[in-house]
């Protein structure tokens, strides 16, 4: 199950999230999403976590809830929309 964290300390690291996610089962990968010219954390990360079960688990428990001094929104990530190519209109 993949799952959105929001709101999400600057200053989280990925061992942050993955302890938060890991009490509620097996964490497959945790991506913190950064910006591609500083490279500082935008605030939020995708969670990948092998059962079904323990991600809506975690997204109960943990929906509103601290990690790393912040509040963060949890929910099952949308699949990512169609992006059209190009730089906008001419």
């Amino acid at each position: 199950m993949n799952i959105y964290v929001g709101n999400l300390s600057f200053d989280a690291t990925e061992t942050d999230v993955e302890n938060a996610f890991g009490e509620f089962g097996d964490v497959q990968s945790v991506n913190i999403i950064k910006d591609r010219d500083t490279g500082r954390s935008r605030g939020f990360a995708f969670v990948e976590m092998r059962d079904n079960q323990a991600g809506q688990e975690a997204i109960e428990g943990l929906n509103e809830q601290q990690i790393a001094g912040r509040n963060v929104t949890v929910n099952e990530a949308r699949p990512r929309a169609e992006r059209s190519g190009g730089r906008g209109r001419w």
